[in-house]
């Protein structure tokens, strides 16, 4: 029996688990995947308190040993299933083990949505990213494609456009979706060439990425960009269906829930990405395991 399992092992899950510790409290960790989350594609941060510049893997590995010099217990398993007992809860697994705790901590996160081709995993964190506010500041003075036409796509590239020499953005649709003011800031910089009703046909194979093909959908006609680097802001992908049962989830997926970070059952808490939030970030996830994680160990003490 442990006191709490944190699902999820980027920065929210990290540092809840950091803080669940500190409070003399039991944790398991379930990560699916690998530590760190999404961060560990980044190949610098320089926006994280207390590194003037660091990479993710880095900061990832930081955090990570902090965790295990606490205390906490980690396995590599992918949740299938929280159950509500009452007073403990049971964590089922896809590996088929079952763990029973006072209280969870949902922290799952958030996957960027991929183009799905071919080459792409080999060139993401190495001339495809998904942050400007990460990883724009690497392109400066560069050219750069913003693929995606939404509110968060437009509000990228107008960020880009800040310090990037050229930047092509590429929406699928014959026009944009975000906002008309973010329009008009975005066709008001002299360095964005907007081209819609295309979409990205082929990311070319070679030591580094130096070019993408993007085909007209009406047309099939197809054009070379010449790039330095590509920006996907096509959405997020929550993974919480699996969850539904014990906590309220939004129209796009994301676990509704207040700033204590506690979700309609009680004892069952959530942080970072997965969560209906403004700001993602790894300082507003960090923020957000700390609130969870005290939130969860007040739940306990009251048992």
């Amino acid at each position: 029996m442990y006191d709490i399992v944190i699902v999820g092992a980027g920065p929210a899950g990290l540092t809840a688990a950091i803080y669940a510790r500190r409070a003399n409290k039991s944790v398991l960790i379930l990560e699916k995947n690998g530590f760190g989350g999404q961060i560990t594609s980044s190949p610098k941060v320089e926006n994280y308190p207390g590194f003037e510049s660091v990479s993710g893997s880095e900061l990832a590995d930081s955090i990570t040993s902090q965790v295990l010099a606490q205390g906490a217990d980690v396995e590599i398993e992918t949740v299938t299933e929280i159950k509500d007992n009452g007073k403990t809860k049971t964590v089922i697994t896809e590996e088929g083990n079952e763990y029973e705790c006072l209280s969870v901590i949902i922290a799952g996160g958030a996957k960027h949505r991929h183009l799905g081709l071919e080459n792409e995993e080999k060139f993401i964190g190495e001339g495809i990213s998904f942050c400007a506010v990460c990883d724009g500041a690497f392109y400066a003075n560069k050219t750069v494609a913003l693929i995606g036409g939404g509110n968060s796509a437009l509000q990228e590239a107008i960020l880009l456009c800040e310090t990037c020499k050229k930047v092509y953005v590429v929406q699928n649709l014959d026009f944009l979706t975000g906002e008309e003011r973010l329009q008009e800031i975005l066709r008001s910089r002299g360095n964005a060439e907007i081209i819609t009703g295309a979409v990205v046909s082929k990311i070319p194979d070679g030591d580094a990425l130096s070019s993408i093909v993007i085909k007209k959908t009406a047309t099939g006609e197809e054009t070379t960009l010449q790039i330095d680097g590509m920006f996907v802001a096509i959405g997020l992908e929550p993974e919480n269906e699996s969850f539904s049962n014990v906590a309220d989830l939004d129209k796009f997926g994301y676990i509704d829930t207040d700033e204590t970070c506690a979700t309609k059952t009680a004892g069952v808490f959530v942080a970072g990405d997965c969560r209906k939030k403004a700001v993602r970030q790894v300082a507003t996830a960090v923020a957000d395991g700390a609130v969870a994680a005290i939130s969860a160990c007040r739940y306990i003490d009251a048992l």
